[in-house]
């Protein structure tokens, strides 16, 4: 295996518009129900949500534990094994406060950043 396909493994778990900001929503907030997610993300469908979050369970990234009650409950948090991720996250998500206050040097293009500061934080 070349070192380019592990390379494509990390990028494969992390592809996909919604995968870095759930991750990014539960390293900041800790253990969240699915109904809190999804408010932290208002632009993610239930179905895609749903979707998302399974596969982050099943690479050993997210955790998911279900109550024995009724309504159900089910909380979703980071694992120790997806931990190892938040340096990687901080420094893609750090990059891209660069980039975009790069392009609004180059272009005058509007910081997204400044405009949604709660999208590009600090992960505690």
């Amino acid at each position: 295996m070349t070192v380019y396909c592990k390379f494509g493994t990390a990028l494969d778990i992390l592809t996909g518009k919604w995968k870095s900001l759930i991750l990014l929503r539960l390293l900041n907030n800790g253990t969240m129900r699915f109904s809190e997610l999804q408010k932290a993300i208002p632009d993610i469908s239930k179905k895609m949500l749903a979707q998302q979050l399974k596969e982050l369970e099943y690479h050993d990234i997210v955790h998911r534990e279900v109550y024995a009650e009724i309504p159900p409950k089910v909380e979703y948090s980071i694992t120790e094994y997806g931990q190892l991720m938040k340096p990687v996250l901080q420094t893609m998500s750090d990059w891209g406060v660069g980039h975009m206050q790069h392009m609004q040097k180059l272009y005058g293009e509007e910081d997204e950043a400044e405009a949604n500061p709660s999208s590009l934080r600090k992960i505690e």
